[in-house]
């Protein structure tokens, strides 16, 4: 029995042999977000020691025009490595040596340092693909965060998924978010050759409106789901000690 698992072909169509789109989205997500908190929160921190004077909108504005020079630029790891320091390639880019799956994985990574600046926690699985998905779909995922959890109307994704939530909730959450992701992009209505779930999907977008207007689109849906930056760094990240340059000269 062949394995059910991804695999790339040519160049970057990404095959799940014998699943359902649900499943195959769920994998590739789940890929998506692979990053662990530490790597994350370590992006982060070397933003803010290079730039150890701004505010937490400053460093945020920082990660929107990274996310926006690495997916209109190059997706290789070059382009990766210099995009994104401190963390260097996002994942095993020869693997998949997909544009697409470059794109989904800077995404999950600009989701997951936002996430971070805002102080919301990211150490668990269930949910950074929480949030990776919620800013995939923007408003729509963000209301079904606030259905799921009971959450007032108009809420931030850091007050929604800032507390502590039970796993099973998380996982139906998730299981939710996913259905409202194929529904927005009606990959249920698609076809899927062999199993090809890219570039029928979201390759199609992607190459039909071009990945720096789709790079707009994260952007203004992260800005959706997390709201505005706070004015101060939240308690929880560590203080960025500025250099110090030397007595100044009288």
């Amino acid at each position: 029995m062949a394995k059910k698992q991804l695999s790339s072909i040519g160049d970057g169509q990404i095959v799940g042999a014998g699943r359902k789109p649900e499943g195959i989205l769920d994998a590739l997500v789940g890929q998506a977000q692979h990053l662990q908190a530490p790597a994350v929160a370590k992006y982060v921190n070397h933003l803010r020691q290079e730039h150890p004077y701004e505010s937490p909108a400053q460093i945020i504005a920082r990660l929107e025009q990274r996310f926006l020079m690495a997916v209109t630029g190059s997706g290789g790891a070059v382009g990766a490595a210099a995009a994104f320091p401190g963390v260097g390639t996002v994942m095993s880019l020869a693997s998949l040596g997909a544009e697409t799956a470059f794109f989904i994985e800077a995404s999950a990574l600009l989701s997951l340092a936002i996430a971070d600046v805002h102080g919301i926690p990211i150490d668990d699985r269930e949910r950074r693909k929480a949030l990776v998905l919620t800013v995939a779909l923007g408003e729509s995922g963000l209301a079904v965060v606030r259905d799921s959890l009971g959450a007032k109307s108009g809420g931030t994704m850091g007050r929604a998924l800032g507390g502590v939530i039970p796993a099973p909730v998380m996982r139906t959450l998730n299981q939710r978010l996913v259905k409202r992701y194929l529904r927005k992009y009606t990959l249920q209505k698609l076809p899927l050759a062999a199993g090809k779930l890219l570039p029928a999907g979201l390759g199609a977008i992607i190459g039909g409106v071009g990945n720096r207007t789709l790079g707009k689109i994260i952007i203004n849906n992260s800005r959706k789901v997390f709201g505005p930056a706070p004015r101060e760094w939240p308690s929880n990240r560590p203080h960025i000690i500025a250099p110090y340059d030397g007595p100044s000269s009288s």
